[in-house]
């Protein structure tokens, strides 16, 4: 069984470690816990991980948030991987930092990212996992804050955060998005 996992993030050094970059940080968390590496191919940064008789294929786009359907609908074809073992991972603003919710589909809520993969997919119909980065900024520094670095204060709770992902990740995995649904989306 093949699953697709697709984080999302914009690459560049300036977007490392920010908050829009999450889906990269989950990603990396999973492929680093199961030993394995990136390797440049098209439309993305791939790897390859096999667990517990299932195979991952990773991804961390390189079209940037904004084109991310480009990247996702090339490997799912690609891989011949269906839409219900496709698992986006994105920043979510209305979710409270050291927050999860996996869906088994739903609106974009105007993330660019999804609104892409939306359109590439012709769908909405996708599981996602909805990592909470918070939405402590003033009014009209939305794009400030969402492209900002964690503060010092927040990195405990992100690590801690990031495990719980791929908890959450490998729960889909093994026991589908309804128990990984009513096992993480407490909180």
């Amino acid at each position: 069984m093949k699953f697709l996992i697709a984080g999302l993030g914009n690459i560049g050094a300036e977007y490392d470690a920010t908050r829009h970059n999450i889906g990269f940080e989950v990603a990396d968390t999973f492929v680093l816990k199961n030993g394995g590496n990136y390797e440049l191919d098209r439309h993305a940064f791939v790897s390859e991980i096999k667990w517990k008789g299932k195979t991952f294929i990773v991804i961390k786009p390189t079209t940037y948030m904004n084109l991310s359907g480009k990247a996702v609908k090339y490997w799912m074809d690609k891989e011949k991987i269906g839409l219900e073992n496709l698992l986006v991972v994105v920043d979510e603003l209305a979710l409270p930092l050291g927050t999860i919710r996996l869906r088994a589909s739903g609106s974009n809520a105007g993330h660019n990212g999804l609104k892409s993969i939306e359109a590439s997919l012709l769908t909405d119909k996708y599981q996602r996992l909805r990592f909470g980065i918070g939405s402590d900024f003033p009014k009209g520094r939305q794009v400030e804050f969402v492209l900002g670095k964690w503060k010092p204060s927040e990195v405990p709770i992100v690590k801690e955060t990031l495990l719980k992902s791929v908890d959450a990740l490998e729960c889909f995995a093994t026991q589908g998005i309804g128990k990984a649904m009513t096992e993480f989306n407490k909180g």
